[in-house]
């Protein structure tokens, strides 16, 4: 099985899907990651790791350790540029032009020979506008390939008692829950990847604790999936199936 985990920002593809992308990798899939930005426009860390001038180069350099670590097979960036954070924390997308971004993982499909997309979901988890567009395009370049094309499957995906309700999709229903305990420890070593972003990580869950939590900490023992394209169950996903084991608590029709 090949797959194509394509994301806007480097530590996406660890804090959203890193146990179920280890897992995937565990049990023989050809994961190749696909990154929109270099995280420009992110945090520097507290204290600061870098400048923010050098902010590009080293968030590119934090997720080439952590795809490492999740054992994937490549890294590709698009080289999009990470707009900063406006006034009151307003996010931005970094392109408005989804049918070129789905001509450009298009060509990935082709390259990789793709079975599988990975990607954001349409809420763009906590609504943010650059994870909504990678949805948007991942979704227009799948469907460009027809029948015989990749599924796409979508990360964060809503359903009760999920541990960070704000970052699920709450139009995407789960297809799948993953108990990810056996990739935990991968999915770790890639979240201590990103440093600069360290501080981000901890800061909602250590102000509801009370204490300052460590990365490790914060880290979600459950992943969910939802098969955004097609809906109904084929190839792709009766061998997700049959190799995350998962719980699944939604048909996938």
């Amino acid at each position: 099985m090949n797959i194509l985990a394509f994301f806007a920002h480097p530590d996406d593809e660890t804090i959203l899907a890193g146990g179920t992308l280890a897992l995937l990798a565990q049990n023989g899939a050809q994961v190749h990651y696909l990154c929109a930005t270099r995280g420009e426009g992110g945090e520097t860390g507290e204290p600061p790791v870098c400048t923010v001038e050098e902010l590009g180069q080293v968030r590119e350099q934090e997720l080439v350790c952590a795809v490492g670590a999740l054992e994937g097979r490549s890294l590709t960036f698009l080289g999009y540029t990470d707009p900063r954070i406006g006034e009151d924390a307003q996010l931005y997308p970094y392109t408005e032009d989804v049918t070129f971004l789905a001509g450009q993982i298009a060509a990935s499909i082709r390259q990789f020979n793709i079975d599988l997309v990975i990607s954001h979901g349409s809420n763009g988890e906590y609504g943010h506008p650059a994870h909504k567009i990678s949805f948007q395009a991942a979704l227009a370049a799948v469907m460009s390939f027809g029948e015989q094309g990749p599924a796409l499957v979508s990360i964060a995906a809503n359903y009760p008692e999920h541990p960070l309700p704000l970052l699920a999709n709450v139009d995407d229903r789960a297809n799948m829950v993953i108990d990810i305990t056996a990739a935990l420890e991968q999915k770790t070593k890639a979240a201590m990847c990103h440093r600069t972003q360290h501080a981000l990580f901890v800061r909602r869950a250590s102000q509801k604790a009370g204490r300052q939590l460590s990365v490790p900490e914060v880290l979600i023992h459950e992943e969910s999936l939802h098969f955004a394209y097609p809906s109904h169950t084929i190839v792709q996903y009766q061998w997700l199936n049959q190799n995350l084991g998962q719980w699944n608590i939604q048909s996938s029709g």
